[in-house]
């Protein structure tokens, strides 16, 4: 058997192999043979205490020995060449981030693999590589309220570091909340059976949920309208200022909506100077936290609830409120002002490359 050493920089780098999380498992065990024969350990030894075979054992202390580390690494394996170039990768990426196809507006694996000569296969795996995902599309809305900056800051400064002896509220109201009644029976759920309904139904009503969601704890204030006018607003108001201690100043968060602004609004406030209403930006409902509870709202109550009357909503509406209020979670918003401000900033300055880049290409086919 051929003796094994070890100079200090290659033990060092042996013990640093086994050492590290990120080593791939098998140079970890090698590293381990390797270091264990260099012990004096004999290779039956050496298996039995490592769990693999005598010819595990003598195969890498024999690769060490003739190549040193450079042994213990794996050899280039034998495979099918190549049949998409780096240039490939290129033309494809360029072609989905700046080309439009004839006649429709995104890409299809199939529509930019004739156009550049590839297979399907292999546009999908370069997507697939570098996110890229033409099929799919979300929606946004700038806002272009001039005082953006200062209400984004205050509001997130409302959310971060709220003020002493005061609750904060964000409130709004999910109008136009249907009451409908399917024309058919519902399928209920069985085994190997999912739910099903028809797609067809009746309207019977609408209401409109005024909510109050306590940021510090996630309880909410809520109740039904039939309409949806300052009169109704202010008599929600007036139920907000009976659920919150007299002591506590309270904080409102809410949109631009023309019934938050009307005279009777306002002379109610001056009434009640312990409220303090802060507006979010034009555009801008992702602000405001109770938009998230809403969504609770729709899932649970109208997105499959049958409902043959108005009434019925608002009872279902109720139960919700209730239910969410016997252990209320808070949403906990953990972005700041500047943070924000510079995502929309990075996100303006690469929709004006974009478009750039496009007018430019538009222009040199044209001339």
């Amino acid at each position: 058997m051929a003796a094994l050493t070890l100079t200090d920089e290659e033990r060092e780098t042996l013990q640093g192999f086994v050492r590290r999380r990120k080593t791939h498992a098998a140079l970890s065990q090698r590293a381990k043979i390797v270091l264990r024969c260099a012990d004096g350990m004999a290779n039956v030894d050496v298996a039995e205490a490592l769990g693999v075979t005598n010819h595990t054992v003598g195969r890498w202390r024999k690769r060490f020995i003739e190549r040193r580390l450079e042994g213990l690494l794996d050899e280039p394996r034998v495979g099918r060449p190549r049949t998409v170039e780096d240039e490939d990768v290129v033309r494809t990426i360029d072609a989905t981030l700046h080309d439009d196809p004839d006649g429709r507006t995104h890409w299809s694996t199939r529509s930019l693999s004739d156009h550049l000569g590839l297979s399907k296969d292999a546009v999908a795996r370069i997507w697939r590589a570098f996110g890229l995902r033409p099929h799919r599309s979300e929606s946004f809305s700038l806002s272009k309220d001039p005082q953006f900056v200062e209400k984004v800051r205050d509001i997130v400064g409302l959310y971060m570091c709220p003020p002493t002896n005061a609750v904060v509220l964000c409130v709004d109201e999910k109008s136009q909340m249907q009451a409908l009644n399917r024309t058919q029976r519902m399928l209920p759920l069985t085994p190997g059976e999912v739910e099903r309904r028809t797609c067809t139904y009746e309207r019977n009503g609408t209401t409109t949920l005024f909510a109050a969601l306590e940021v510090a704890t996630g309880k909410v204030i809520g109740d039904t309208f039939r309409r949806h006018r300052s009169k109704e607003f202010c008599a929600f108001l007036n139920q907000v200022d009976r659920d919150v201690p007299e002591e506590l100043d309270v904080h409102l968060v809410l949109d631009n909506l023309a019934t938050h602004k009307t005279e009777q609004v306002h002379n109610w406030l001056v009434h009640h100077p312990r409220f303090h209403l802060h507006f979010t930006p034009t555009y801008s409902s992702w602000l405001n936290l109770v938009e998230r509870f809403f969504s609770i709202v729709e899932r649970r109550v109208t997105q499959r609830g049958v409902h043959r009357s108005v009434a019925e909503l608002e009872r279902d509406i109720r139960e919700c409120l209730e239910a969410h209020n016997k252990d209320p979670k808070p949403f906990v918003w953990t972005k700041t002002a500047d943070e924000i401000l510079e995502n929309l900033k990075r996100y303006c300055e690469r929709a004006s490359a974009v478009r750039a880049e496009k007018d430019r290409r538009r222009k040199k086919e044209n001339s």
